[in-house]
């Protein structure tokens, strides 16, 4: 069974967003026809109310066309008052939670594929600390419990599912930032790969991937819909299909001229311990990276 998912992040609605892209967006919903839309983070700039008012009347217009799964981002997150309510949870994600749901690590099951978000997205906590001052409340980090919660999900799903993680922050090395988006990123990506994921979901770097962990763990990592993108790159989205022997993304990027996205390179990875169809030529390999310069901007 083949499966596609519409993902999509970092919309930063409140000074940030672009209005033509979000529309855009919007309009295409009907004629991509997901099997599911996933938002991994930062539908925020500041976690205030009239930005998470917007990205909520997003959200609807997308359920409209397919179930949609959205978790939140460090930008979602309210961390300013963590001082003081130091051990207190609710409160950080509490106007989040109004427009999305207290269930801040939702899962999503599809005829075809099991959808399960970890929450790496916790305002000032000792996981996610750094020597770095300016990464204070941006860097994310994969705790053992939602670890070992997302794990079992998998462990109990039926096999033909594919088992796909959501989450914030990425995984792997932006290619212009340099930057790994968790804390302690060795442990996390050992933990994703031991949880039994196949596929991976993210964003946070504002800037597009298509990548392979471990070997096996195929990763998604979604631009940007807002205006500060990574080398003035343009904004991006990923469509992300999943079939029984390969995944494919396709990344859709906006072009200021016609003022809409258009499909642009397309990535195929086989599935990790799944046979090649009879017959099927082999995809070709994604073209090399092309050499950019560092961006440690950590606007994320």
């Amino acid at each position: 069974m083949t499966v596609q998912l519409l993902h999509f992040s970092d919309l930063h609605f409140g000074g940030l967003a672009d209005p033509d892209q979000i529309e855009g967006l919007e309009q295409m919903f009907p004629d991509l026809r997901p099997d599911a839309v996933v938002i991994t983070g930062d539908l925020s700039q500041r976690a205030r109310h009239g930005e998470f008012q917007r990205a909520r009347a997003l959200v609807q217009t997308a359920a409209r066309t397919a179930p949609v799964l959205v978790i939140p981002g460090n930008h979602d997150v309210a961390w300013w008052i963590r001082p003081l309510i130091p051990f207190a949870k609710q409160p950080l994600y509490a106007k989040y939670a109004r427009y999305f749901g207290a269930d801040l690590a939702p899962t999503l099951a599809l005829p075809g594929a099991i959808i399960a978000s970890a929450l790496t997205s916790h305002g000032v906590a000792w996981g996610s600390l750094t020597p770095r001052v300016r990464d204070l409340a941006v860097k994310g980090h994969l705790p053992k419990r939602e670890f070992a919660r997302v794990r079992g999900l998998f462990e109990a799903a039926p096999r033909e599912q594919a088992r796909v993680l959501v989450l914030h922050h990425n995984v792997l090395r932006g290619d212009i930032s340099k930057r790994m988006g968790l804390a302690r990123w060795r442990q996390a990506q050992r933990r994703i790969v031991a949880s039994g994921a196949e596929v991976v979901l993210c964003g946070h770097d504002h800037q597009e991937g298509a990548e392979l962990l471990g070997g096996r763990v195929v990763v998604s990592t979604a631009g940007t819909l807002c205006k500060r993108t990574r080398g003035g790159r343009p904004s991006t989205f990923n469509f992300v299909t999943i079939e029984p022997t390969a995944v494919h993304i396709t990344y859709f990027k906006w072009d200021a001229e016609s003022r809409r996205f258009r499909a642009s390179d397309t990535y195929a990875f086989a599935r990790a311990g799944k046979g090649a169809a009879p017959g099927a030529a082999p995809a070709p390999a994604p073209p090399p990276a092309q050499p950019v310069p560092a961006d440690t901007t950590s606007h994320s």
